[in-house]
């Protein structure tokens, strides 16, 4: 199977502006020598965009061609490509105002501060997320969960949270949707799946065994598979017939990466809703009104 990073990544190099967060997103993949490359770049685009590739090389303690297969990773055909991306994106770091707040929170923070810090980290979450998020595979799912005669979703820990948001939405416009956090029910579910269903697998570490194993499952009954997650050349891309790449985010002792993935994995099942909900407008509207009609009376008990 192809390299799931190269086929998401290279091709439309990313607007200056989403270069940090792909950077953000992508580090934690590459090998070590290319995250130098990849942090002096995000850290210093200024400073990296004066310099030649030979000198961005010198500077990080890498080679030319470690540079040139960053830069290919980040999106850009070529090194030139990186370069003017680089100065727009100083461009727009100088025009715009520097964050006043630093995002560590500490265990002596007064709450005003951490009610700020985390306001701000949930904002450059998501707009890390979007900026990195694929619209052509996003496309691609929308179409399949639209035409799908059921949809599994599967996902542990804070995942099964986001997958269980994600299958209520669905069902109230009319889908068949469960959402699966036990594991062995996960995979008898996912044995009864066949081509014309879709299974998604939610796993900011693309690693998760108890979620792979059963979008493996379902990836051999035929279903049209989808991975959401941080990882996007992780264990569950090879069972993936689409990726949706969610930001990874900063992980502290206070504010463990699972708060971070939720928010990120939040912002993309809600654009895998709309998606679909506008595809399937004429039925979704009417089961939307009718779930509506039937709760109303739970909001108001004397109208019953």
């Amino acid at each position: 199977m192809t390299n799931p990073v190269k086929e998401i990544f290279i091709g439309d190099a990313p607007a200056p502006a989403a270069l940090a967060a792909k950077v953000r997103t992508l580090s934690p993949s590459m090998t070590r020598s290319m995250q130098r490359v990849a942090e002096a770049v995000a850290d210093d685009p200024a400073g990296c965009a004066a310099l030649t590739v030979t000198g961005l090389a010198e500077l990080t303690g890498t080679s030319e061609a470690t540079v040139v297969r960053t830069a290919r990773l980040l999106g850009y055909p070529g090194y030139r490509d990186l370069r003017l991306a680089l100065a727009g994106l100083a461009a727009h770091q100088e025009s715009g105002r520097a964050p006043a707040i630093t995002t560590d929170i500490a265990v002596d923070d007064p709450i005003a501060d951490v009610v700020a810090k985390l306001a701000y980290d949930e904002q450059q979450t998501l707009a890390d997320t979007a900026a990195g998020l694929d619209t052509v595979q996003l496309g691609a799912a929308v179409s399949a969960a639209a035409t799908a005669r059921r949809i599994d979703i599967y996902g542990v820990g804070a995942s099964s949270l986001v997958g269980m948001d994600l299958a209520q939405k669905l069902l109230r416009i009319g889908l068949i949707a469960h959402a699966h956090a036990d594991p062995h029910l996960a995979v008898t579910n996912a044995v009864q799946l066949r081509s014309g269903d879709v299974a998604i697998a939610i796993t900011h570490s693309g690693s998760t065994g108890d979620v792979i194993e059963p979008l493996r499952v379902a990836f051999d009954r035929g279903a049209t598979t989808i991975a959401i997650t941080g990882r996007p050349d992780g264990p569950v891309s090879q069972y993936a017939d689409h990726i949706l790449t969610t930001s990874t985010a900063r992980e502290s002792e206070l504010r463990p990466a699972a708060m971070s993935s939720r928010t990120s994995q939040l912002l993309v099942v809600d654009c895998l809703f709309i998606g679909v909900a506008q595809r399937t407008y004429e039925s979704a509207a009417p089961a939307l009104a009718a779930s509506y009609e039937a709760l109303a009376h739970r909001h108001n008990p004397r109208t019953r």
